[in-house]
């Protein structure tokens, strides 16, 4: 699988809920780093703790949520995705849409390391 086939089947995964996929397509010990202002946002460690802490997560307060994939950029041993966030709040009811960076380091054909870059002023606007 090449490092964009294994990016799309990360992002499938994670639309699909299959829980499964994402933990043969990483380390088991990923480090999963979300922009520190992120709701909910720090860094995790390990793919169970990404599922629980991240995937999961997203349930309890987003009435939707996703990443709506605008490019993909191959840059070897890294991948860049470029797109936006787009979710509606489960309380507030307000929407938004939030320009993000995710960039994702391979080794050994699996995912060690996910850095998340985007406006969290923008998501908690939508949370009041």
């Amino acid at each position: 699988m090449t490092n964009l086939e294994l990016i799309k089947e990360l992002y499938r995964a994670f639309r699909e809920k299959d829980d499964d996929a994402f933990l043969k397509i990483c380390t088991p010990n990923i480090e999963w780093i979300q922009n520190p202002g992120f709701p909910e946002g720090k860094t995790y460690i390990g793919a169970q703790a990404v599922i629980e802490g991240v995937f999961k997560a997203f349930n309890n307060d987003w009435k939707s949520w996703s990443f709506e994939i605008e490019q993909y950029l191959d840059a070897g041993e890294e991948m860049i995705v470029i797109g936006s966030y787009v979710g509606c709040h489960r309380v507030s009811g307000k929407s938004f849409c939030s320009p993000a960076a995710h960039v994702y380091d391979i080794h050994n054909g699996k995912v060690c390391r996910f850095r998340q870059f985007t406006d969290t002023k923008l998501i908690w606007d939508a949370m009041d």
